[in-house]
């Protein structure tokens, strides 16, 4: 994923947000939500590129420029009453937003900037590195979350080029002086294509954070976890610190991949069962493995294979999901018609630049 950091201009504009008692003096070229988050607001918000709709407000008074169409993400009812994404708007004029729900009431950590090393650089797969940065000051994020990475030497109108990562290490219970990421190779992506080809140890790099919304939620019901890709790395942070934090929730966690060269983390995933408190199993499913090889695993599409393995069950579940967007669609509407709430579907989708090109 990627996002840019705008530079800062003379033209601002107040927005309050009554419900989370906060007034800001928001630029008029960077959208509202990324103006909030800079300013450590706790801003409820997930994809960022304006699908998922999270972030949605009631635009109470003023104007804003919207970057893309919000007719695809927002209800009819929601555009009558005059809603917008603000991962999508710009202000125009001093804004009031009046926000649908009251953000859940847990400390959400500062965002921080941060600079550090490269200290190993391992190949997980044949388009997915785990990077491996210490920092130079301790980090504190939530399983789950992501931060901002500056693309070493880029910058386009005077601003940094930035890419989102899920930090794929668990925090612990002290701030993290050493983090890790999993960087799938993006055709054409300039931080990706330099990090698998000129990246070497010692290199640094900077970047600021954490954000995200998505962390495990407190609660009994067995948890269902979904993800392909590199979306292995929020969801391995986040039960590997469920773990260690003695959690005893049954899990079922269902991995898509390609081929069985694309698997990675199985070790991992092993430890997880073996030390976890309930039930813990870890499902791969090959939706590209040829007949005759010597897999004989799951096959075929990973949501598909959860509706096949678990049935009307699933609206037992609390839902988990990372990867890429189509495969997040999918599952999302199988769950969904199997009677899960959707407040107890959590996602995280892995957009690159092909899932955000702003209208015009």
């Amino acid at each position: 994923m990627f996002r840019r950091l705008f530079k800062k201009t003379e033209t601002t504009y107040k927005v309050s947000i009554p419900l989370l008692s906060v007034e800001l003096d928001a630029p008029s070229d960077v959208t509202i939500l990324e103006h909030a988050l800079m300013k450590g607001v706790a801003f409820p918000h997930s994809c960022r590129v304006g699908t998922c709709g999270t972030c949605k407000a009631k635009l109470v008074s003023g104007k804003v420029y919207e970057l893309t169409d919000k007719a695809y993400t927002l209800s009819a009812d929601e555009l009558r009453e005059n809603y917008v994404l603000c991962c999508q708007s710009m202000p125009r004029s001093d804004l009031v937003l009046e926000l649908p729900i009251l953000p859940e009431a847990i400390q959400r950590p500062p965002v921080v900037e941060r600079a550090g090393e490269i200290t190993a650089l391992r190949k997980l797969t044949h388009d997915i590195i785990e990077l491996e940065v210490k920092i130079d000051e301790p980090v504190t994020y939530r399983a789950g979350q992501y931060c901002e990475v500056y693309v070493p030497g880029v910058i386009v109108d005077e601003a940094h080029e930035s890419r989102s990562y899920s930090f794929a290490s668990p925090p612990g219970n002290t701030p993290a002086s050493v983090v890790r990421f999993h960087v799938r190779l993006v055709p054409g992506g300039a931080f990706t294509t330099w990090l698998h080809t000129q990246a070497r140890v010692g290199q640094r790099l900077q970047g600021h954070g954490p954000y995200g919304d998505f962390w495990l939620r407190p609660g009994n019901a067995p948890i269902l976890a979904i993800a392909g890709g590199s979306g292995m790395a929020p969801l391995k942070a986040l039960l590997e610190q469920a773990c260690a934090d003695g959690e005893a929730r049954d899990v079922k966690y269902f991995f898509g991949a390609r081929r069985q060269e694309d698997l990675y983390c199985v070790a991992d995933m092993k430890a997880l069962e073996a030390g976890w408190r309930g039930k813990f199993e870890f499902i791969p499913v090959l939706s590209g493995e040829p007949e005759d090889s010597d897999w004989d695993g799951a096959r075929g599409f990973v949501s598909e294979h959860v509706r096949t393995v678990l049935g009307d069950r699933i609206a037992n579940y609390h839902v988990y999901m990372c990867g890429p967007p189509p495969m997040l669609d999918s599952a999302e509407k199988i769950v969904l018609g199997a009677g899960v709430s959707p407040a107890n579907i959590h996602a995280d989708k892995f957009y690159d630049r092909s899932h955000t090109q702003p209208r015009g």
